[in-house]
Parts: structure tokens; C-alpha cells; sequence
């Protein structure tokens, strides 16, 4: 056990990475039985949720728990983004007979605020974690108050040395392969973006704090790659899609067990910011990455009754099947098994 997994209390150098949509708190339970840090997604989680699955890791938790929130700034709606979007959209509603004039307008996700904060003071999580950035100095202050550790992503140096300056205690190395919202926040420009072994050593030899890798790693040999660079950590996502305890739905599981998981691409398609997912019918007939979308994420409402009534017919065609560039990992075994696999020959 190395000295950055001692100070946040776990045996193996595992944290399991939060995926809003495919995961409650039931994975990140298993993943801490296991040894790693289980992580509970709470972008799209109101007060009531969030204390709820709080309570319950208070309850039955095996080790501590990685609470993650967004900070992206809330878009102003803007009614000439939003009918573009349904323009766009439209053959699709007609095709599967649905009403584009019933869609309510909806942002989807939330930022982290002062009623998510206040929840979390009654319960006070060994960790946070933020994606997108920081939250407002007054709110950050709030949680390093009783004594959480602050985790952040970056995708970029330039992001890092922006989260060290602003007194992070780790600094997630996300690197392009991984599934799932790209954490970016200074600059929006792909192509600033880099691989997890071009971007992780670079982080390392700038910072004076530790820095978990993201992005690839799917078993203990790319675990052991990654620990051999530097990193302190690692944090893995679409290993653990495939896990009795992951919430994946149904066609999103077939599509990781089946050969359409070897393409993936990064859309803004399915909330309006670049994530990694497979390819799928609205990826290809719209293209990946799109002007028609609205800001994130406020493209999500128009898209959620396309994905449901598609999924209810089992198929993917617009449903966002989020998954890094490396699936060989994804195996349906239980989370806290593959937890200690990945942490062989690491403790």
C-alpha cells in the first residue's frame, strides 16, 4: 500500500470512477468492500437522493466513499439552440411516432450548490470530487472544513496547475481514451486534449501532489503501468459497466459485450458536451461531435423520450452508451472481485 492510498483509507490503489446514469450507491458499497474507493455519482441526484444513499453508506459501508459532483455554469436557455436542436431531431420523433412539441425543456444535470453542500455536511464524506473545475471558493472552503479530500480532474498540464493553485489534494489525470464527459474547463479545444501515457507522466514531474490516472485501464497490468509512471492511483469506469451491481441498463450492457464497443467516439450528441461512447445510429447519421446541440446540458430533455422509447424496443440507436477505448476489462462478475483483480500485485 502505497502512501497516497493510506491517507484516503483503502488497501488497493483502486478508485472506481462515478458514472451518473449507470451506477447508485450499490456499486460503490461493493467497490469499497473490495478494498478500492466506491464513488456515488450526485450530479443527477436531488437533496432527498443524495442524503438517502449517504445514510446508506453510513449504514453498511466497508471503507470511505468518493462523492462527485459537476461544476460546469448553469447555460441560459436559448429558445433559437433549442429549436435547432428539435429540428435536428424531428425525423426521428415522427419516425418513432412520438410528439416533439411534448418535450419539456430541462437541464438534466445539476452543479454543485449550497443544498447538495448542505447535505453533505451532515454526513461528511472522507472524499469529493468535482468534475468540470471547482465549485465557488465559499462552497470549497465549506467542504475542506471537516477535513474532506478534494479530488479534481483535469485534462490538460495547464488544468492541473490551475487545480493545484486552488489547494486540491489530487488531481485526476483523465486522459482521451476514458468513457464518458471529458473533464475539461479551461479550454474547450479537442485537439489541447492527449492520451493517458502522454498525459500522466507530464503531470507527475509538475506537480507536488499525488495524481490518479484515468483513462484505458482495465486490468491490473495496465494498473501496474500506470503506478510505474507515477501515478498515486488509478480510477477505473467502464471496467465495472458489466457488474451485477451497476445499474447499465440492458442494451447498453449488450453493447459492451458485443463487438460495437470496439468504436467509440467522443459526441456532444446526447447532453451537449464532447463524452466518449460507442458509436450508434444518432452518432453516425448526425456526426459525433455536432453544432445542433444546445449548451450541457440542456440537450438531454429532447433525447430522453428518443432513448426510452428506443431502448423499450431494445435498441440503442439513441440511448448514450457510454464506454472508454479499452472494454476488455468489462467482465459480469461481482465489483469488489474485480476491485481486488485489478489490485493484484499492487498492495
Amino acid at each position: 500500500m502505497n502512501d497516497f492510498c493510506k491517507q484516503l483509507g483503502i488497501e488497493g490503489p483502486i478508485l472506481q470512477a462515478p458514472m451518473a446514469g449507470s451506477q447508485g450507491i450499490e456499486l460503490a458499497l461493493a467497490v469499497g468492500e473490495g478494498g478500492g474507493l466506491g464513488a456515488l455519482p450526485a450530479a443527477m441526484l436531488d437533496a432527498e437522493g443524495l442524503d438517502t444513499a449517504l445514510a446508506r453508506h453510513r449504514r453498511e459501508g466497508a471503507g470511505p466513499l468518493n462523492v462527485n459532483f459537476f461544476c460546469h455554469e448553469p447555460p441560459t436557455p436559448d429558445a433559437t439552440a433549442e429549436a435547432r436542436w428539435r429540428r435536428a431531431l424531428a425525423p426521428y420523433y415522427r419516425e418513432l411516432d412520438l410528439d416533439i412539441e411534448a418535450v419539456p425543456a430541462g437541464p438534466g444535470r445539476r452543479p454543485f450548490d449550497a443544498a447538495a453542500c448542505e447535505v453533505l455536511e451532515a454526513h461528511r464524506p472522507a472524499v469529493v470530487n468535482f468534475h468540470f473545475g471547482l465549485p465557488e471558493a465559499a462552497l470549497l472552503d465549506r467542504v475542506k472544513a471537516w477535513g474532506a479530500r478534494i479530488l479534481s480532474t483535469a485534462t490538460t498540464l495547464e488544468e492541473a496547475l490551475w487545480l493545484q493553485a486552488r489547494g486540491v489534494d489530487a488531481v485526476i489525470a483523465q486522459g482521451l481514451e476514458a468513457g464518458g464527459h471529458r473533464g475539461h474547463f479551461l479550454d474547450h479545444d479537442l485537439s489541447k486534449q492527449s492520451g493517458t501515457f502522454a498525459l500522466l507522466p507530464q503531470l507527475v514531474a509538475a506537480l507536488e501532489i499525488p495524481v490518479i490516472a484515468a483513462g484505458g485501464i482495465a486490468d491490473a497490468r495496465g494498473v501496474r503501468a500506470v503506478l510505474a509512471l507515477g501515478a498515486g492511483a488509478v480510477q477505473v469506469g467502464t471496467a465495472y459497466l458489466l457488474c451485477p451491481e451497476a445499474t447499465t441498463g440492458a442494451v447498453h450492457r449488450a453493447a459492451l459485450a458485443g463487438e460495437a464497443a470496439r468504436h467509440t467516439a467522443l459526441t456532444n450528441l446526447f447532453s451537449g458536451r464532447p463524452a466518449r461512447g460507442i458509436v450508434n445510429r444518432l452518432m453516425r447519421e448526425l456526426g459525433p461531435l455536432s453544432d445542433a446541440p444546445p449548451s450541457f446540458p440542456l440537450a438531454t430533455a429532447a433525447i430522453a423520450p428518443l432513448r426510452g422509447t428506443a431502448e423499450a424496443r431494445g435498441s440503442g440507436d439513441f440511448s448514450p452508451l457510454w464506454a472508454g477505448q479499452n472494454v476488455g476489462g468489462c467482465r459480469e462478475i461481482p465489483a469488489a472481485e474485480l476491485t481486488r483483480q485489478l489490485a493484484e500485485g499492487c498492495r
